[in-house]
Order: C-alpha cells, then sequence, then structure tokens
C-alpha cells in the first residue's frame, strides 16, 4: 500500500480546458467533437514554443501551472506510445529515402519531454520518463512515492497521450482523443494506492485510465480501479 496526497491537479485534452468543462465531461463523458485543437503555451517564449510538439505541449501545459513557485521539483513523465506523430514521420521518411532530420529524431525519443522541461525550467532535480503499457499511470505513481519517501516535498506527475496516425489505428485503440493529466503529488495519507492480483478477463474500458481517475477526483465515488494483465489496482480516496 502506498499512500500520498494529490496537492493540486490540472488536465487537458481538445475542448476541455477549464475545470468546470471537466467537471460536465466527467458527468457526461464524450468524444470532442474535434481533436485538432493545441494547448495554449503562450507562457514559453516564441522560439521555445516551435520547438514543441503536440505532445509536449500538452504535457507543459498541464505542468507548468503546477510546478509554478516551487524549485527543486522532481518530475516523472508517462506515456506509453510517445511522440507517434514524429515517429511516423521519420518511418515515412526512411521509407521514401528521404533524409532523416536530426531535430525530428532527437525529439522523437521518449524522454525528449523532459529533457525539454529541464532546459526551459532550468530544473536539475530526478527526472524519470516512463512507457509501461496499460498500467504506467500506476508504475509513475510508484516512482513518485519512491521519491517522496526519500525527501521530495512535491513530485510532479505528468501523463499523456498524443492521438495517433491512422496507420496505427489496428494496434493503438486506446487514445480516443489527445489528453494530458498533470498532479503534484506530497506527502500525506488522503490518498492509497494498493494492488491485488487478478485472474479474470480484462475488459477494455471505454476511456483511457488516467481520465476514470480524473472523473474519480471530480466526483464523490471514492475509489477508482484499473485491472492489466493479472494486477488489479485500487486507487482510494480515504476518509
Amino acid at each position: 500500500m502506498i499512500k500520498f496526497n494529490i496537492a493540486q491537479w490540472r488536465a487537458w485534452a481538445p475542448g476541455l480546458e477549464s475545470v468546470d468543462a471537466w467537471q460536465a465531461w466527467s458527468q457526461r463523458p464524450a468524444l470532442p467533437e474535434s481533436c485538432d485543437a493545441v494547448p495554449d503555451v503562450s507562457f514559453l517564449p516564441a522560439m521555445q514554443r516551435r520547438r514543441l510538439s503536440r505532445l509536449a505541449r500538452m504535457a507543459f501545459s498541464v505542468g507548468w501551472p503546477l510546478a509554478e513557485g516551487l524549485e527543486h521539483l522532481p518530475l516523472v513523465f508517462i506515456s506509453r506510445h510517445g511522440e507517434t506523430p514524429r515517429t511516423f514521420d521519420i518511418l515515412s521518411d526512411l521509407a521514401a529515402e528521404q533524409p532523416l532530420s536530426p531535430t525530428q529524431f532527437s525529439l522523437s525519443v521518449h524522454n525528449a519531454v523532459i529533457g525539454l522541461w529541464s532546459i526551459m525550467r532550468g530544473e536539475t532535480s530526478e527526472m524519470t520518463a516512463l512507457a509501461a503499457a496499460g498500467d504506467g499511470l500506476e508504475h509513475g505513481l510508484l516512482e513518485a512515492a519512491t521519491l517522496l519517501a526519500d525527501g521530495a516535498p512535491h513530485v510532479l506527475l505528468v501523463i499523456t497521450e498524443e492521438q495517433p496516425p491512422e496507420a496505427y489505428a489496428s494496434w493503438i485503440d486506446d487514445v480516443p482523443f489527445p489528453y494530458a493529466l498533470g498532479l503534484l503529488l506530497t506527502p500525506g495519507d488522503d490518498w492509497q494506492l494498493t494492488l491485488d492480483s487478478h485472474a479474470g478477463e480484462v475488459p477494455k474500458p471505454q476511456w483511457p485510465h488516467a481520465l476514470n481517475l480524473l472523473r474519480s477526483l471530480l466526483g464523490a465515488q471514492p475509489f477508482c480501479q484499473h485491472a492489466w494483465m493479472n494486477r488489479l489496482w485500487t486507487w482510494q480516496r480515504n476518509p
């Protein structure tokens, strides 16, 4: 069992940026009318913004406000699929025997987002980038909990997924729309995460697990469960 507090949160998806918008969505979840929107990261200088993909912009849009005023803030970044649009463009160039862009390649790797975060914030605290299949959020929480136990007063946890190109549709079916969720974690016992074994068949959830957790944060339901492979994770809000 791991205990922790969720001091603050922020989330972004196309058409869903404010707390009120997410509150309404949590009560009646639906697909956004359009997935073409891009997060506002006008708090960054224009030259820095140009380097950011939408995945990176989503991470910065939820993470930057949570980090405001905090120094030496460890970061755990989670994305199961990462920069699929960039990697698809790189593969397309390879297939067409075109020269590859060094910039595209350097920004396509899984830890590119935390590298950009470190540079733009001048942050040298410990940072981790994880890709942990269907329960990456829980593995990210485990990583964050070790940092809290090691004495960090705050840990920033960011999970984000970009909608993949159509060519990946047969293999990636767990990202109905692009989204990002940021959690500012602190020591405490408001929440707990437990792990049990799970032997039954795992039904595919309608919405990404991170957004189901957000629905629990916004509603009266005191817990949220997530099954993956033989693992059953339970997020419990303590009374």
